[in-house]
């Protein structure tokens, strides 16, 4: 067992070995009585081998499975080693004993995954079919994948010298689920973008074959936020976890084939900048900041009698904090003349109060800033010293 994270979830991990292959994995339970399962296939870069496990699943309310692809010290898309395909088996197994361990069926729960996890929870999900299945930036062509760009998850896969024939089949294994209308009530989110390097010719020639699916989604992320494949999922996060948080909630979104993106980093943004500065709470030179007249600043006072006294022209009150703490505030008389006391004696030590005035509007000036030493012996200054006035710090308390 894991320690809790900061999140509070406490992570569950073991070895499911009912299979031929052992298969790690990381649980959690769901939060709030939710009884949705969420499994998690890991990307190629996944730390440890465990996608999503950043903590940004951290606030999902339902039961997470996490499922390590590493096996045997390789990766394999959750799918063969050496075209032995018991390891796939091995993974449902472990996925189906959960599930009837939390009394879930299919319906209740979502496949998850980007990349490599992404064809994953494709495949798994129109194989044995799984309600919701949602793919980010996946491959379809697996095997000419992993020969062309991994070549010793190729070899693991497919075999010594990788035999072409053995690439064919992987190749076909989604796109022949697809064509054959495997699971195709399922609900379907496919992610992709035309920045994404192997769109062209890992996504783009297969989306026609889900033109019989009751609810396919495709969402294209064309964002200059987007340099590669490795960036697509990252832009996307904010829109994914309301989609997640949806099927966690038994609602399943129609979108349909949907753009997104279209950010304008470099857009002039004068008109909005001289709007701001125009309409700001703090206000400039117009409205200057209060006057302090006592204590003077690096006076030593008695923690007893600190009694702060100035002018404030144009404000209606004047607000005092200090370390980002209110401390309170006083109204300025009609000479614009004001004095404040805390109501307590000071800790003793040095203090940097800052000031501001706040006009009848509601517009505050800028911040002065003053310092002082509470003293708690006869020694505190008696006459405020001649010294520099106190300065206009500008900035919030």
């Amino acid at each position: 067992m894991s320690p809790a994270p900061v999140g509070g979830r406490q992570l569950l991990t073991g070895i499911e070995t009912a299979g031929t292959f052992p298969v790690e994995y990381r649980f959690t339970h769901g939060q709030k009585g939710n009884r949705h399962l969420v499994v998690v296939f890991a990307n190629f870069s996944a730390p440890s081998d465990y996608g999503w496990s950043n903590g940004v699943f951290d606030k999902l309310r339902a039961n997470i499975l996490w499922i390590r692809d590493r096996f045997e010290g390789e990766q394999s898309y959750y799918l063969c080693k050496e075209m032995d395909f018991a390891l796939e088996q091995s993974v449902v197994t472990l996925i189906s004993k959960v599930m009837e361990a939390l009394d879930l069926t299919a319906d209740s729960v979502t496949l998850w995954g980007g990349s490599k996890g992404g064809s994953a929870a494709l495949y798994f999900g129109l194989k044995y079919g799984f309600r919701n299945i949602v793919a980010l930036v996946p491959q379809f062509s697996i095997g000419t994948y992993v020969k062309n760009e991994r070549p010793a998850t190729a070899r693991f896969m497919l075999g010594e010298g990788v035999p072409e024939e053995n690439v064919r089949t992987v190749d076909s294994l989604i796109p022949d689920l697809v064509r054959s209308g495997a699971n195709r009530t399922a609900n379907i989110y496919l992610l992709s973008s035309l920045q994404d390097e192997q769109y062209p010719v890992q996504v783009e020639p297969f989306l026609g074959l889900f033109w019989h699916y009751e609810n396919f989604n495709f969402v294209l992320s064309d964002s200059p936020h987007i340099a590669d494949h490795t960036q697509v999922t990252g832009r996307n996060v904010p829109m994914l976890m309301g989609l997640v948080n949806f099927l966690i909630d038994g609602i399943a979104p129609r979108l349909g084939s949907v753009r997104n993106g279209f950010e304008e980093p470099d857009r002039d943004r004068s008109a909005i900048d001289s709007y701001l500065t125009a309409t700001a709470l703090v206000r400039g030179a117009e409205f200057p900041p209060p006057a302090v007249a006592a204590p003077g600043p690096r006076t030593r006072v008695h923690r007893n009698t600190v009694r702060f006294e100035g002018r404030a022209p144009g404000a209606v009150r004047v607000a005092v904090w200090e370390h980002g703490r209110y401390l309170g505030q006083t109204g300025v008389a009609a000479d614009g003349t004001w004095s404040w006391e805390l109501g307590r004696p000071w800790g003793v030590g040095e203090h940097l109060v800052k000031l501001y005035g706040v006009d009848a509007a509601g517009f505050q000036s800028r911040r002065t800033e003053l310092g002082f030493t509470a003293v708690d012996d006869t020694r505190a200054d008696s006459v405020t010293p001649a010294a520099p006035p106190a300065r206009d710090g500008g900035a919030m308390p």
